[in-house]
């Protein structure tokens, strides 16, 4: 049997797939990769569906040695450095590791979650149809256990075919995080919605997986803070009555009883978890056919993202550049000068 065995990892470090669909109606929620493009790419990168179970670090990497037969990992998500045995594999590079040999992730330079993908998933079990660790549940990950040093991790498959290196990089889109305005936005007054999609919040230090609360200007509610508790989904903005936000995520509650008062589009949360606290973030509102297209044009540019794989040595001409072409709407992944809400792009 192959296996990573974990020499060290940060607190932070799960295991994390597609998520934990379908029991939200029971209270479980789920849980799953907090950037799933990141996800995606690791695992298209490796050979695997999009949704597979990879291992989740938070802003500190770790290290693993491979034991039993060979294995090809890949990293994406925010910057950090992939070697194997102290030589470093170029970003976005799938890479074969032999036995006896040390793979080690070093800590996000910028951003938040690193995705380590293994060709064949990491071969656990599944709590209600996903191995995603959730904390406060007591679901998934290892045995119900977040990834720490001295576990065994089992590979669920062998390479197949050649590494491969993405010739087309992920895109994200820039500014302000788009969201829906409510379900419960009349619980706001007009004021109050002003200051949401006015105003400048900071991510304050009570940041994880469950949510991030935010500090700023206080929203001003119409008629109280208390609802009749109904479904939270990722990405809701709770106002409690300090009329300061917080944007849930994907270890959120199932359902809560402050109002909502507008949700993040799934399109905008992969480039909204990898801001750190203390990162300024801003929000405007778009319609419901606006998100569904934003959704869309992320799936069309992971599309693009997988078109662009090429074997590592192969080279580059233009003839393989033109074939895929760059999704309009998006903005290429290094950061412009000055704009500190794409820094962790590579």
């Amino acid at each position: 049997m192959t296996v990573l065995k974990v020499r060290d990892c940060g607190a932070g470090t799960s295991i994390q797939d597609g998520g934990r669909h379908g029991y939200r109606r029971f209270g479980v929620s789920p849980a799953g990769a907090a950037d799933r493009v990141a996800l995606a790419v690791a695992n298209m990168l490796v050979g695997n569906p999009p949704d597979r179970g990879a291992i989740e670090f938070t802003v500190m990497g770790g290290s693993f040695v491979v034991e039993g037969g060979p294995v090809r990992v890949a990293l994406a998500g925010a910057p950090a450095d992939l070697k194997v045995d102290g030589e470093p594999v170029a970003p976005l590079t799938s890479v074969t590791v032999q036995p006896g040999r040390t793979i080690s992730i070093g800590p996000a330079r910028a951003g938040a979650f690193m995705v380590l993908a293994v060709a064949g998933g990491i071969d656990l079990p599944a709590d209600l149809g996903s191995q995603s660790f959730h904390l406060r549940g007591g679901l998934g990950g290892v045995l119900r256990e977040p990834v720490r040093a001295g576990q065994l991790l089992p590979v669920g498959g062998v390479p197949a075919g050649p590494d491969l290196t993405a010739t087309v990089a992920p895109k994200v889109h820039a500014g302000a995080f788009r969201v829906v305005m409510g379900p419960q936005d009349d619980y706001f007054t007009a004021a109050g919605i002003e200051t949401l999609l006015s105003e400048a919040y900071t991510i304050s230090p009570q940041a994880d997986r469950m949510g991030y609360r935010l500090n700023g200007p206080l929203i001003e509610h119409a008629k109280g803070f208390n609802i009749v508790s109904d479904g939270i989904p990722t990405g809701a903005i709770q106002v409690p009555g300090s009329g300061e936000p917080i944007v849930l995520l994907a270890d959120g509650g199932t359902t809560g009883g402050y109002p909502k008062i507008a949700t993040v589009i799934s399109a905008d949360l992969p480039r909204l978890v990898q801001h750190r606290p203390g990162s300024a973030i801003r929000f405007a509102a778009v319609t419901m056919a606006e998100a569904i297209a934003a959704a869309r044009e992320q799936a069309a540019m992971l599309a693009a993202v997988s078109a662009g794989l090429k074997p590592v040595g192969l080279g580059l001409d233009a003839e393989s550049l033109l074939s895929v072409n760059l999704v309009d709407g998006w903005v290429d992944a290094h950061a412009p000068a000055g704009d500190p809400s794409l820094e962790f792009l590579p």
